[in-house]
């Protein structure tokens, strides 16, 4: 067992290595400056004359070597990996005036956090019990009701969803009951923790139902599939035949059994916790993550690229790497000896 953990640490480091490998090459080989597409440009309209070009350019130079621009793409891999095991992603191309990227990063990370694990925990209390009773009472009047709404939800675009809900509840729409942005800017000093609490809900009910409503449709189906699949087999018919009460052949038996496919889909929700809330954040001007990258995308500053790229790689395998733990708990017939 522990030869298979080893084993597959080594292999997470060398896929974590190969993806940035090729993130860096990409990034280096796309047309463009991020000297002066970015910190330089913005300075650039606010300094004019001929001494301010030439200071452009000395720091634009400066910015080059700072970042290794100037060396082969070899060299500049081989420098970011080098200061990257040390916890410096370097600074900043185009944001906060040079600001450490792991500074920039950890102040936007917790804004992310909020608005996902809100939605993560909406779409789980709401998605598993409905494809339960979905599975449970399929080709059912209600069934197909739920699952026509759900594929409704499923198939509309959140970017679409978002500037709909703006423009018909929020301020300056049709029924103006929330903030047009999602981020909260009003002073705590006076307010009780209550208070503040129920002000900050006017600015995430909004938003957390975008980034919800997809991954409960989702989740949902499939929940009713798994379940479906697990109340065929010849188990449950015994348990039933038995006498076991149905509430305890639902839950107890076939639910658990059901969780393998649940499992699976959990790999993907810690990457999804820093970087999946990318068109809501945009569209609500919410400075999180999501804002962060397509902000660096679009200055191409590749410090902060690199440093999203290596955060959302490391979580991705370590949600792999958890849900293999986590299908030993849930199935005891799964075991890593001799893998």
């Amino acid at each position: 067992m522990y030869l298979y953990f080893l084993k597959r640490i080594c292999l997470a480091i060398f896929t974590l290595f190969v993806i940035l490998t090729v993130s860096y090459t990409l990034l280096r080989l796309a047309p463009g400056d991020p000297t002066k597409s970015s910190m330089l440009s913005e300075n650039s309209s606010s300094n004019q004359g001929l001494d301010s070009e030439k200071g452009l350019e000395e720091t634009g130079n400066y910015l080059e070597k700072k970042l290794h621009l100037d060396k082969p793409i070899y060299v500049g891999l081989f420098y970011w990996f080098k200061d990257a095991l040390r916890g410096d992603f370097g600074v900043s191309a185009s944001f906060d005036k040079g600001e450490p990227v792991k500074d920039i990063i950890l102040r936007r990370m917790w804004v992310s956090l909020r608005l996902n694990i809100w939605a993560i925990l909406i779409s789980y209390f709401i998605a598993v019990p409905l494809g339960i009773y979905s599975a449970v009472f399929t080709k059912s009047h209600s069934d197909k009701v739920i699952t026509l709404w759900l594929f409704i939800l499923y198939s509309l675009p959140v970017f679409w969803v978002a500037i709909c809900l703006q423009a018909l509840l929020c301020k300056g729409g049709f029924y103006g009951v929330f903030p047009i942005s999602g981020q909260p800017d009003f002073p705590t000093e006076s307010l009780s923790t209550w208070e503040i609490f129920c002000k900050s809900a006017m600015y995430y009910i909004l938003p957390v139902a975008c980034l919800s409503y997809g991954g409960l449709a989702s989740l949902s189906r499939y929940v009713r599939s798994g379940m479906l699949e697990v109340l065929h087999k010849e188990y449950i018919r015994t348990a039933r035949s038995k006498g076991v009460p149905e509430s305890v052949v639902i839950m107890k038996h076939a639910f658990r059994n059901a969780l393998i496919l649940m499992i699976t889909i959990f790999a993907g929700l810690l990457p999804g916790l820093i970087a999946g809330s990318v068109m809501v954040e945009w569209v609500f001007n919410i400075e999180g993550m999501g804002w962060l990258s397509m902000s660096a995308l679009s200055s191409r500053d590749y410090p902060i690229l690199m440093a999203l790229f290596a955060i959302s790689g490391i979580l991705t395998l370590t949600g792999i790497f958890i849900s293999d733990m986590l299908y030993v708990l849930a199935d005891p017939r799964i075991s890593f000896k001799g893998r």
